[in-house]
């Protein structure tokens, strides 16, 4: 059996079983490609997991490529993303295909209300999780609290993510030199951020097929942390900019991408099939995830100094600390917008519960339990 095929037929397997989020599925590479199949070695590996924080993208996604193109060169760069990707986004373009043509149905529109805040739990939970790596320090906190008041404020998530990847790598190591450069640089933040706050109400812009495609590259090529951040690329660029999706379609979107298996940014799929159809789906789904394999093959060999270097790191520290800022300011909206009646404050509440108390459970079971109880409460609300 050639190398290719190797690639291949694992990680359509991975693409058809991997639930539970990037850790989930970086861990079951791990266990298949260095355990059991020993095509690297654990140290090799966690160079890999290392270099997938360092640049934009999808860290599980990445990581496959990644170990593709290490086993098969070029063709296993391919075949591992592809296979990867196509199971969860066939299955998401079928739910889809099913909410376009039936979410008006009372019975499915009462599991979507239950589905909502039980997204909201697990990206809270997310959001803890990170934050444990993420805050390496006060001056971290300090920058992720201000991306937090800039997105609150109306900024694009990419401007807000950026300005504080670089106001925060500046801290960090010109501080180091001369302490009186920190006092300088969260001034320059909000100077800088001030100019760039939205100055009129959403304007709604036409979905022409070029421009969905050009979002979703766009998205792409800058996301960077855990897929979780794309909700608030999302919520910043197709809720308050272009005014494509509304918030509730949005946690719509967000759930299936949940419940679904392989990357959590098969949601493209499922919003790109809600403002353009198939093609829509293709284009988006094409978008977001065509950076991932440019930066695989332009940086995998480059992943040793992409690490050793002190600037870079402090990049990554800081863009991932503003990833979670826009994350936490996108959860507040989100539940505003979500979380109007008893019905979905006790489902957001259990669902918060279980996330943070039994954290190995999937987050596709979270999204399940939700949707139930959300049928249950609508629909015998009269016992209530």
């Amino acid at each position: 059996m050639s190398r290719a095929i190797e690639v291949a037929k694992l990680f359509f397997k991975l693409g058809v079983i991997a639930f539970g989020g990037p850790a989930a599925h970086i861990a079951m590479m791990q266990r298949e490609v260095v355990q059991e199949r020993k095509w690297m070695s654990e140290q090799h590996f966690l160079d890999l997991v290392g270099a997938t924080n360092l640049i934009p993208g999808p860290n599980s996604t990445e990581m496959a490529i990644h170990c593709g193109y290490h086993h098969a060169g070029l063709k296993g760069l391919l075949l591992a993303g592809l296979t990867f990707i196509l199971p969860a986004t066939v299955i998401t373009g079928g739910f889809a295909w099913g909410y376009a043509t039936y979410h008006t149905v009372p019975q499915l529109a009462a599991f979507v209300f239950g589905m909502k805040p039980a997204v909201i739990s697990i990206i809270l939970m997310a959001v803890f999780q990170m934050s444990k790596k993420a805050l390496k320090g006060w001056q971290l906190g300090v920058i992720g609290f201000a991306v937090i008041v800039m997105s609150l404020s109306g900024i694009n998530e990419i401007a807000a993510i950026l300005i504080g990847g670089v106001a925060g790598m500046l801290w960090l190591k010109l501080g180091e030199k001369s302490p009186g450069t920190k006092a300088l640089v969260l001034p320059f933040l909000f100077k800088k951020s001030a100019l760039l706050v939205p100055t009129g109400a959403v304007v709604v812009s036409a979905a022409s097929l070029s421009h969905l495609f050009w979002v979703f590259l766009k998205i792409g090529a800058v996301l960077f942390g855990s897929g979780y951040v794309l909700v608030a690329y999302l919520d910043g660029e197709l809720v308050n900019h272009l005014g494509w999706l509304t918030e509730g379609e949005l946690l719509d979107a967000i759930a299936i991408g949940q419940f679904t298996p392989g990357p959590v940014l098969s949601t493209a799929t499922f919003i790109g099939y809600q403002i353009q159809g198939v093609w829509g789906a293709i284009l988006a789904t094409v978008g977001i995830f065509l950076p991932s394999f440019f930066f695989v093959a332009a940086l995998n060999p480059l992943i040793p100094k992409l690490r050793q270097s002190k600037w870079a790191s402090a990049f990554l520290d800081a863009v991932n600390v503003s990833a979670l800022g826009l994350m936490v300011a996108v959860t507040i909206k989100l539940g505003m917008a979500v979380l109007f009646d008893w019905k979905a404050l006790v489902i957001a509440v259990l669902s918060v519960f279980v996330s943070f108390r039994y954290k190995k459970v999937s987050s596709a079971w979270v999204i399940i339990g939700g949707a139930v109880l959300g049928f249950l409460l609508t629909t015998s609300g009269q016992f209530f």
